[in-house]
């Protein structure tokens, strides 16, 4: 009965650092990320935009994209993919 109880903490536990340890990795990350990001950075959104960083609040980004600099858009920080930080010349 006891080698039962331990056999199902083992497999248990090992589903829990194959699945939640890499995910909860992959979320620091990309916090790590959202918290270094600057005005000036380009940015891949989620639905595979570039555009580049021109104001940042708390919880939103405007984004201008392309060469038309009426084309801002607002949108969540949890929308951007990557960040590129421009090449210093």
């Amino acid at each position: 009965m006891i080698g039962i109880i331990v056999l199902y903490v083992v497999v248990i536990g090992g589903m829990w650092f194959l699945l939640m340890r890499p995910q909860k990795k992959e979320q620091k990350r990309v916090q790590a990320m959202l918290s270094t990001m600057e005005v000036g950075d380009t940015a891949l959104t989620t639905s595979g935009f570039y555009g580049v960083i021109i104001d940042i609040t708390d919880d939103d980004v405007i984004v201008e994209f392309g060469n038309n600099k009426n084309c801002r858009i607002p949108m969540q920080k949890s929308a951007i993919a990557q960040i590129e930080k421009p090449n210093a010349e």
